[in-house]
């Protein structure tokens, strides 16, 4: 027989970039294998760059929320707006930041992640810097409620999400992990920084920083997030075989959000969830996010000083939510939530009786106690979404969170109005606070087995 020496096979390696040349001799197929690199394979995968990018990203929407509770004296004594007006413009700002989220997804699906966040980051930085020649009330609830609000919408747990469930295969739980941690991160890097700015250089060049910054991080967007693996030759890290090609855009999702709400809304468990974490949103977002800055400086505190104090309360967010996300793994879902918001409830039944003009040990006691049940309920209210609503369990739980900032919306609102009414915030605090106990009798309601949720075409 006629012998044609040796073959030649060539593998194209998708995530080394490279090309394996293998010669097969006759009979003995798959030896001496040599690869030849047909390209340089990247040290980092580009996962990781799109995941710092979003990290970043989510950090500055994180700063740019915490900025109105910083706002409300000083525009109280500029223009003299009443606090319940400026606590509208902010329980707008955050009903929207909720709202937004369940369709940023859809919109992500549609056009693309880069695009909707380059916008939203527009939006913001548009709506931060206009508020600088504002001199009406309804120019604040345009600004920083409606166009604030909306951008940074955008960029809640939804993004976070997506680019997990798209760049990740393994290390998935660690970079959702990390990237939610982006929330309390901004609250830290950006609440001393911005406060400082106010006391001594007033409220405008606070806005106007966060115009900038957020103007800043359009470039790093633009240029260092794509839209999905495909869009780089690659394959999602931790994935095996060749890349995928990349998904049509989904023009039904939007669809898919509100239908996932109307069928969640025939059951019982989605009032009962929606429910608790409106009045956890309430208690955090809402009442001690706002109104704890104005409430301490109340007390005779330095801005700088309460800002301070908020921003511990972010160190100790990250210890609790991961703390609770194990938990959540070993214990009842529904015990759990009950114990948080019982003990939160009473930590803020104290808080009238431990503000003062100065730091004591028995109210950093509290900025503790207090940081480490701030968004410890997340995990097990994401765990009983998923064990009543299944594969519709991360859209359900889109509409929860909407509830969470509606919750806070109102609450932003009432506490402006019982400061003015009352001289005081004590009755906030209280009322907070029986709230809280409300919501822990809800979550032992909450039915354990699962239901079987009706369908709508």
């Amino acid at each position: 027989m006629l012998s044609l020496g040796p073959l030649v096979r060539v593998d194209h390696g998708v995530d080394a970039g490279q090309v394996t040349q293998t010669t097969e001799l006759p009979g003995t197929p798959g030896q001496d294998e040599q690869p030849l690199p047909a390209r340089r394979r990247p040290r980092i995968h580009r996962a990781w760059w799109v995941a710092a990018v979003t990290f970043v990203t989510i950090v500055g929407a994180a700063g740019f929320a915490s900025l109105p509770g910083l706002l409300i004296d000083p525009l109280h004594e500029e223009f003299g707006w009443s606090r319940g007006l400026i606590g509208f413009a902010v329980s707008v700002n955050l009903a929207l930041y909720g709202l937004t989220a369940p369709f940023a997804a859809a919109l992500m699906d549609r056009f693309g992640i880069r695009k909707v966040v380059a916008c939203a980051l527009t939006v913001i930085a548009v709506g931060a810097g206009l508020t600088v020649f504002m001199t009406e009330a309804w120019q604040l609830v345009l600004c920083w409620g409606v166009l604030v609000g909306l951008g940074s919408g955008s960029m809640a747990l939804a993004f976070a999400a997506t680019v997990t469930n798209r760049w990740f295969v393994e290390r998935r739980g660690l970079v959702t992990g990390i990237l939610t941690a982006g929330g309390a991160s901004g609250q830290l890097v950006f609440l001393p920084a911005l406060s400082w700015i106010v006391e001594h250089h007033h409220w405008r060049p606070a806005a106007v920083t966060v115009a900038v910054v957020a103007f800043a991080v359009v470039p790093f967007v633009w240029l260092l997030l794509r839209d999905h693996p495909a869009d780089v030759g690659l394959a999602a890290y931790g994935a095996e075989g060749p890349p995928p090609p990349k998904p049509a855009p989904q023009r039904g999702a939007a669809r898919r959000a509100v239908n996932a709400l109307l069928s969640a809304a025939r059951t019982g468990p989605f009032w009962l969830l929606a429910g608790t974490f409106a009045i956890c949103g309430a208690s955090t977002n809402g009442l001690v996010k706002t109104h704890f800055v104005p409430a301490a400086h109340d007390h005779g505190m330095p801005v700088t000083a309460a800002a301070g104090l908020l921003a511990v309360i972010g160190i100790f967010d990250i210890v609790g939510t991961v703390a609770s996300g194990w938990f959540t793994d070993r214990f009842d879902a529904r015990r759990l939530l009950a114990v948080y918001y019982a003990l939160r409830g009473l930590s803020l039944m104290f808080l009238p009786m431990l503000l003062s003009d100065t730091v004591h040990p028995p109210m950093l006691f509290f900025i503790v106690f207090y940081g480490l049940d701030w968004v410890a309920t997340v995990p097990p209210t994401i765990a009983l979404c998923r064990e009543h609503y299944g594969e519709d369990s991360a859209i359900v739980f889109g509409w929860v969170l909407a509830s969470h900032q509606v919750g806070a919306g109102v609450v932003a609102f009432v506490g402006g109005v019982a400061r003015d009414a009352f001289g005081s915030y004590d009755m906030v605090w209280y009322g907070a606070g029986a709230l809280c106990a409300v919501a822990a009798l809800m979550a032992l309601v909450i039915r354990r087995e699962r239901e079987e949720v009706p369908r709508i075409a």
